[in-house]
């Protein structure tokens, strides 16, 4: 994503690539506190809600992300802190952004 001529793409991003499952999960893992529709996933993570259905079920099915709650008609989703895949993904994405931190700009 670019703004005002600034690169913001997260380190995770840069690294695992610019594809819609990796946006979402970079978004999933910067926000694991809370929980969104998945139209609101769609919009800050940068991917089209029907590119998002395309693969969102495979999240889900294989315990990535649990849907916390419904709101109106509206199902609640989150990162599945409790899986250990997530768990590693979440440690993966911290080793990653200490790591960026350390570089020395000469």
């Amino acid at each position: 994503m670019v703004v005002d001529g600034l690169d913001n793409d997260s380190i995770f991003v840069e690294v695992f690539g610019h594809n819609p499952v990796m946006k979402v999960l970079d978004f999933l893992l910067t926000f694991a506190d809370f929980d969104y529709p998945l139209t609101e996933i769609a919009a800050n993570s940068g991917v089209s809600y029907s590119t998002l259905q395309t693969f969102w079920e495979r999240l889900v099915r294989n315990g990535i992300v649990v849907k916390t709650r419904r709101v109106g008609k509206s199902d609640l989703f989150k990162l599945n802190t409790e899986n250990p895949a997530v768990q590693q993904l979440v440690q993966l994405d911290w080793n990653l952004v200490k790591g960026s931190e350390q570089e020395v700009v000469v």
